[in-house]
């Protein structure tokens, strides 16, 4: 209890509509509320990681606690205990792992019980009602959960027998329209959210793609390799390497910032052009086909010959001092041939 004498929770909070409803129900009822946003390397949004939730967080008047985990979601996209959604996504394992660590928090921070935003049927992995009551009992959290918007459809919490929270206060919402979660939010002004299309890039199939080619060929990768599938086109050449050819300004500065040592960069000679990773064994055949990769998508890509130049930064060389050499711009079956979770360029 929180020296306001109000009963406190501890909340899950996303940043999407779901999760900033259900601290507005709580917070309706009079319950004291403490936001819960885990950040990870999976998120969708590049440059503003947890962003949603502490904008949701600011919005609705509540204190935000932010943890990471990436530790746990590298393990489990590796080998996952409930095993994968439709993509790579260990939504249940995602979801244990949260609630594990939330109740882990309630004496810390003088909480009572859980608040989560999910709705019974919602999602066809983690929002069923047998996984739902499986990921609260391995968790440790059985009956400590308190959803909100789909209450009346589930059995009863402890919060709710205890008398915290009153039950026919709370709402019955199920299934996968989100009619009833619009309106509710236009009844308690909730106005700030993120886009219901989800932000974590393991359901996303061009992403999971490319994570599952990286997992056959580089089992030991890590958050850097990550960061990098979020980053223009790839490619897997001969000889165990990977060029990443970027598609605009801002994927060519976000590879440059991923530069580590062994890594090389490309780019043509003249011209507005990609820039290109080659990573991996950089070999002289890796070379001409990263080359000619970035040749493709150059302005210059009609010519019949265009010079590139490579070096590497993580070694001290530096853009227009590095070695040069003329490449065919790489063709369409090339491209085919190499590429990896393709998406239309």
């Amino acid at each position: 209890m929180s020296s306001s004498g109000k009963i406190r929770a501890i909340a899950l909070v996303s940043g999407g509509l779901d999760s900033s409803l259900a601290v507005a129900v709580c917070r309706e009822l009079g319950i004291e509320v403490v936001g819960l946003h885990f950040t990870n390397v999976f998120h969708a949004g590049k440059g503003d990681e947890g962003g949603a939730a502490r904008r949701s967080a600011e919005a609705l008047g509540i204190e935000l606690i932010e943890r990471s985990s990436t530790p746990m979601l590298m393990a489990a996209v590796r080998n996952p205990r409930f095993g994968f959604g439709k993509h790579l996504n260990p939504c249940m394992d995602c979801r244990e792992h949260m609630l594990r660590e939330a109740r882990a928090m309630l004496e810390d921070v003088g909480a009572k019980f859980i608040v989560s935003g999910e709705v019974l049927g919602q999602r066809p992995m983690s929002q069923r009602g047998d996984a739902m009551k499986r990921i609260d009992r391995e968790a440790g959290v059985e009956g400590l959960v308190l959803r909100p918007l789909c209450a009346r459809v589930m059995a009863e919490s402890i919060p709710e027998k205890r008398g915290w929270v009153d039950r026919g206060k709370l709402l019955g919402i199920h299934g996968r329209s989100r009619r009833a979660q619009y309106e509710l939010a236009r009844r308690l002004g909730v106005t700030v959210f993120a886009s219901p299309a989800g932000g974590c890039l393991l359901t996303d199939p061009g992403f999971s793609a490319r994570l599952e080619e990286l997992m056959e060929h580089d089992p030991d990768f890590d958050e850097n390799d990550v960061e990098l599938l979020k980053h223009g086109r790839h490619f897997r050449l001969a000889g165990h390497a990977r060029a990443v050819v970027g598609r605009n300004q801002e994927d060519n500065e976000g590879i440059e910032a991923l530069v580590r040592p062994g890594d090389v960069l490309v780019e043509v000679t003249a011209g507005s052009c990609p820039t290109t990773l080659l990573r991996g064994e950089v070999s002289e055949q890796a070379l001409e086909t990263a080359a000619a990769l970035t040749a493709r998508y150059a302005k210059s890509r009609d010519l019949p010959e265009v010079e590139c130049e490579y070096w590497s930064p993580a070694g001290g060389g530096e853009r227009g001092s590095g070695t040069r050499l003329t490449v065919v711009p790489a063709d369409e079956d090339t491209v085919d041939r190499l590429a990896v979770g393709r998406v239309n360029d």
